[in-house]
Order: structure tokens, then C-alpha cells, then sequence
């Protein structure tokens, strides 16, 4: 196969998790996600560090992605070493083992009208 596609290191600058959210659940949960595509022959074993404005990063969060497969993990849904805080801005830096893409999601389903807003993440190296 080619060579796989993607970086090793990524950041999402901007992170936020509502509350509480308007409509069923889950589909209709506020969430931020964080979307992984490992285009590889093996599997990527993915670290997540949070860092915060007030007080120091949590992590590793550890994700197993495996090869040649996409993963949605919502952050929400993150819970080892502790369950990120609502409410709260956050950030986060996801390293792989080997080269993937990352794309970030959010849900905001405060108001009938929902919002999804989606971005590439920043490829660090």
C-alpha cells in the first residue's frame, strides 16, 4: 500500500461542551467529537492530552484506531483518566504511533435549531 496518510501529531485549539442539550438522546446529545481516519496497515494507537486555562492538562486518554478504519470518539464519551468537564473551554492534542487524519465535530443542540460546525484539526507533525 502507499504511504499512509495523515500526521502524527495534532492540535484542536478549541474545545467546549454544552451542559445540556435540546432533543433526543444521544443523537441529539451536545458534543464535540473528535474524527480518526488511519489509512495504514497498522493499527494506530492514539494519545489525548486536554489542557485547560485554569489548572493542568488530563491525559492520556487512549484510543485504538485500526488499520485501514475510521473512529468517532466523542469527547464526551472520554472518561479514563477523568470525564472532561462541561461548561468548560478546553483544548487538545492527539498523537498517534503512526501517521492519521483528525477532523473535529461539534453539536450544539442547545436551541431547537441546532448548530454542527466541523474543521480540519491542525497538523502539528
Amino acid at each position: 500500500m502507499a504511504k499512509p496518510a495523515g500526521k502524527r501529531k495534532w492540535a484542536i485549539a478549541e474545545g467546549y461542551i454544552p451542559a445540556w442539550s435540546n432533543g433526543p438522546e444521544p443523537e441529539f446529545t451536545s458534543h464535540e467529537t473528535f474524527c480518526i481516519l488511519n489509512t495504514g496497515d497498522s493499527d494506530a494507537h492514539v494519545e489525548v492530552t486536554i489542557y485547560f486555562s485554569d489548572k493542568e492538562p488530563v491525559g492520556p486518554y487512549k484510543v485504538r484506531v485500526p488499520a485501514r478504519r475510521t473512529q468517532h470518539v466523542r469527547f464526551n464519551n472520554l472518561t479514563v483518566p477523568q470525564p472532561i468537564p462541561t461548561d468548560t473551554n478546553y483544548a487538545s492534542l492527539i498523537e498517534s504511533d503512526v501517521p492519521i487524519v483528525v477532523q473535529h465535530t461539534r453539536l450544539d443542540s442547545r436551541q431547537a435549531e441546532n448548530a454542527l460546525v466541523s474543521t480540519i484539526a491542525y497538523p502539528v507533525e
